[in-house]
């Protein structure tokens, strides 16, 4: 596999590299560069973004290649010892209508089966858990969404909204959430909006000790990947394994 990288002379990324020998990285002078290169098929993929703003990287990609979605979205793949799982979106989409939104889901769902290979089981996260925040048109779009995957992928798990507790600890969902198909065991999280991901993305990568591949930019016909500045050596390898894996399951 061949991945363009136009910060590839950064100490972070010359670290990160270092452990994948099989995969030939290559430099690019720009962003556009880069872009134009993976476009004409130069490379496989294109990781960027310790130097660059999430706005120019994700605009070089939308300049130079094809969506095969009909929106483009990010999620994180987050992994610590003791768990894993996909969160989106953080990256991309500020207050997504219902079309962006199923878009969204559906998307992170399919990166998180064919990177874990394991059924996804979404929460659509909230304030509110089966309607305790009273009425309010954000709840509408997430059961429209509900429905709309359960009937297009039947294999899924869905459910919500809930409330982040009832998600992921069973002791919680017993309680607020028993008749969840879910069991507080979920593994892909929605949020409603990017304010709550972005800010729940960084929390657990600064203060839960999670290594956090990405943003992974879904949609484009091409893996891809827009780095936070604040990445570390760990956050990059795990991007490109990411990387890596998504884009050897798709060939």
């Amino acid at each position: 596999m061949k991945i363009i990288i136009p910060e590839l002379k950064n100490s972070i990324v010359a670290e990160a590299t270092k452990t994948f020998p099989d995969i030939e990285f290559f430099d690019a002078e720009n962003l556009d560069a880069a872009a134009k290169a993976l476009a004409e098929g130069s490379v496989d993929s294109m990781i960027s973004g310790l130097d660059y703003s999430s706005r120019d990287v994700l605009l070089a990609y939308k300049n130079y290649i094809p969506l095969k979605s009909q929106f483009f979205s990010s999620c994180f793949v987050c992994e610590r010892e003791d768990k894993h799982f996909v969160l989106a979106d953080g990256g991309v989409n500020k207050a997504p209508d219902a079309e962006k939104f199923y878009c969204i889901v559906e998307d992170s769902a399919t990166t998180f089966e064919t990177y874990y290979g394991e059924q996804p089981k979404i929460a659509m996260l909230s304030y509110s858990t089966y309607g305790s925040g009273g009425k309010n048109p954000d709840l509408k779009k997430i059961h429209s969404v509900i429905a709309k995957i359960k009937a297009n992928h039947p294999g899924w798990l869905i459910d919500g909204e809930m409330q982040l507790d009832a998600a992921v600890n069973p002791r919680v969902a017993a309680k607020k959430t028993p008749g969840s198909p879910l069991k507080g065991s979920a593994n892909v999280l929605i949020v409603p909006d990017l304010n709550s991901g972005n800010i729940l993305y960084k929390s657990l990568e600064q203060f839960a000790g999670f290594t956090i591949a990405g943003p992974i930019i879904q949609g484009f016909d091409i893996p891809l990947a827009d780095l936070s500045r604040g990445s570390t050596a760990p956050d990059t390898a795990l991007t490109i394994k990411v990387i890596k894996k998504l884009y050897e399951r798709k060939s």
